[in-house]
């Protein structure tokens, strides 16, 4: 059976309300062959026009192991609750605290560390990621590099 990709949101004028917690998370340990990662994703496109336009929810809990991620498109991220920390391909550390704002411009290496202990909303120029959506049935997805704690 496909994976149904979820209608845009901005279907029509208007206001549209999604409550904290109505959406269902996707695991990303399993997803993205990163054992003991405690994170967990979810997409929702907003727009399917030619510049595509998604939101979305991301938490990261303390894990084993941090969690490379190649952003391809550019993507704000800012932080609700608690602290998310990256690395970027120079190893310089950045750590967000809720009302922070994390900017990632493509391309780039972006690697979330095992500290992490946050939750986080962002939109991503870009349309949904099958792998952030309920029901992806695609297989593992292998990260660019699993790097120890």
């Amino acid at each position: 059976m496909a994976q149904a990709i979820p209608e845009p949101l901005s279907q029509k004028p208007g206001i549209q309300l999604i409550k904290a917690g109505s959406l269902e998370m996707v695991p990303l340990g399993e997803t993205y062959m990163c054992p003991g990662l405690n994170s967990s994703i979810i997409d929702v496109p907003i727009s399917n026009q030619t510049n595509q336009l998604t939101m979305g929810h991301f938490e990261m809990r303390p894990s084993p192991n941090n969690f490379p991620f190649y952003y391809e498109y550019l993507e704000v991220k800012t932080i609700v609750s608690g602290k998310i920390i990256v690395m970027d391909e120079q190893q310089k550390r950045y750590e967000g605290h809720p009302g922070d704002v994390f900017i990632f411009t493509p391309p780039h290496l972006v690697t979330f560390l095992a500290e992490s202990d946050g939750r986080a909303v962002y939109i991503g120029h870009r349309g949904p990621e099958p792998s952030f959506l309920p029901g992806y049935q695609g297989g593992p997805i292998r990260t660019p590099i699993v790097n120890d704690k």
